[in-house]
């Protein structure tokens, strides 16, 4: 047993910090703007992905050519569509505590039994400790979700709240799988482009994507687009190329704990003792995450993972707060 990389992990943390503006920043451009959640949401994955792909041009760079490199463009972008769409409906039924508690909750979870299932890791007291700490502070730093919804529609968004996270537990196990002749700035830009597209119909009839141009909102829209969308997201799937997929997940848990702390330190925000308490186990949640020990993991030549030393026979995949 080896312990992470550290490269990997510090893009992993950057990207998490990353995500934690988003919070902020969608929040600062709903109200500023008058756009609700989905359509924040949508102009989030617009365009983060239009950005990259204009760097892309203007850089001289090649697009993607073949099936599988365009397939795992499509897979990111629909799937990316689904975690937003599931998360606000979630959120629109009860309330943002419970659909973010659910959803970066039961994320990891879902990543590390697909791990344990596939016999990509073992389990180990650390990462058992670390979902334990982690669920235990995202429980108290997002608090209860208040009392006054119906049983059918507590169930529905905690349905929809699982989705979401399964939805993003998907991207990220896919993106332990790198594509031949896809680099991690195509993929981020192309599939959030294709998400951003999937998601215009549906939040021009939700509410609408209208608002009026100023500096403010144009400013507000290339924050989000660029730091906790294209910059965290192209981060984040660099990191998976050498850090388990359950400490990837972990790590996305910087998401609420940074995006608490900035809506303190900005908005005014108090999070009380149970909120304080629940930083410090989120925090010692990732710390304890990126300490764990994992299996040296090497690469095929057709850039796949798998633990050192596993046989190669029959080897065979961030208003509401935006979310990550």
């Amino acid at each position: 047993m080896g312990r992470q990389p550290v490269a990997g992990l510090s893009y992993l943390i950057i990207s998490g910090t990353l995500w934690g503006t988003g919070g902020l920043t969608g929040s600062l451009l709903g109200r500023t703007a008058d756009l609700p959640p989905l359509a924040v949401a949508t102009y989030r994955l617009a365009v983060g992905g239009v950005l990259i792909v204009a760097f892309l041009v203007v850089t001289g760079r090649r697009l993607p050519r073949g099936r599988a490199a365009w397939t795992r463009i499509v897979v990111v972008g629909v799937l990316a569509a689904v975690f937003q769409v599931c998360y606000f409906a979630s959120v629109s039924l009860t309330s943002v505590s419970l659909g973010t508690l659910v959803t970066i909750g039961t994320a990891p979870v879902l990543v590390l039994a697909v791990e344990r299932v596939t016999g990509r890791r073992r389990a180990d007291r650390w990462m058992a400790g670390a979902i334990c700490l982690a669920l235990a502070g995202l429980g108290l730093l997002v608090g209860l979700p208040p009392a006054g919804f119906g049983p059918l529609a507590t169930l529905a968004s905690a349905a929809l709240a699982v989705i979401a996270a399964a939805g993003f537990a998907a991207v990220t196990l896919v993106g332990t799988r790198p594509v031949p002749g896809l680099d991690e700035l195509s993929t981020t830009g192309l599939a959030f482009a294709v998400g951003g597209l999937l998601l215009v119909p549906l939040a021009g009839s939700a509410g609408g994507l209208g608002f009026g141009l100023s500096p403010a909102t144009v400013g507000l829209l290339v924050a989000l687009g660029t730091a906790p969308t294209a910059v965290a997201y192209t981060l984040y799937f660099r990191g998976l190329r050498t850090v388990a997929a359950s400490t990837a997940a972990l790590m996305a848990l910087l998401e609420p704990l940074v995006g608490a702390l900035l809506a303190a330190l900005v908005l005014g925000d108090r999070l009380g003792v149970s909120g304080v308490v629940g930083a410090v186990l989120l925090a010692a949640a990732v710390v304890l995450a990126a300490r764990a020990p994992t299996a040296p993991v090497s690469r095929t030549s057709s850039g796949s993972t798998r633990p050192s030393g596993a046989s190669t026979v029959n080897d065979a995949y961030s208003s509401p707060r935006v979310g990550p």
